[in-house]
């Protein structure tokens, strides 16, 4: 390793990072990248340092903890600001909005037209055509209460 360090010199790291990176477009994860990053950055370093191979790799595994920890930390970040919140709770995202019944609730059923999808709905005996608020969700249907019109 460490002749091909010398023979290489610096480029060795930018070689490894180079590699890494094309490691991570094929096992995709944002695992390698950080680890690419700090061979890079070693490679960077030992241009204008000269370090012997054994603080190279140091370097190297402080580096890849660090970039891993920054990393780790911005895509929890990211992760947590983006997104739907509501995306595997479908009907999470009407609750308070209201619509107009598309058929009458009889017996505490009915059913509403939300975006072209029929949405089954439980709730007070109402007309079709009432306007309507939804208050919760319950399994699979919907809770409706009657709203007065503003």
């Amino acid at each position: 390793m460490q002749q091909l360090i010398d023979y290489l010199g610096p480029y060795t790291w930018w070689i490894l990072g180079l590699v890494l990176l094309a490691l991570e477009i094929l096992a995709p994860g944002f695992i390698f990248l950080w680890f690419a990053i700090a061979a890079m950055l070693v490679g960077a370093i030992a241009l204008f340092v000269d370090l012997s191979w054994q603080w190279m790799f140091v370097l190297f595994g402080a580096l890849s903890l660090a970039s891993l920890l920054v990393g780790r930390s911005w895509a929890m970040n990211r992760s947590r600001t983006e997104g739907d919140e509501n995306l595997n709770r479908r009907g999470s995202r009407y609750i308070g909005r209201t619509f107009i019944l598309s058929a009458p609730i009889e017996q505490g059923q009915g059913s509403l037209n939300i975006d072209g999808t029929v949405w089954r709905v439980r709730g007070p005996e109402l007309p079709e055509g009432t306007r309507v608020r939804v208050v919760r969700i319950e399994g699979v249907s919907l809770v409706v209460e009657e709203t007065t019109p503003s």
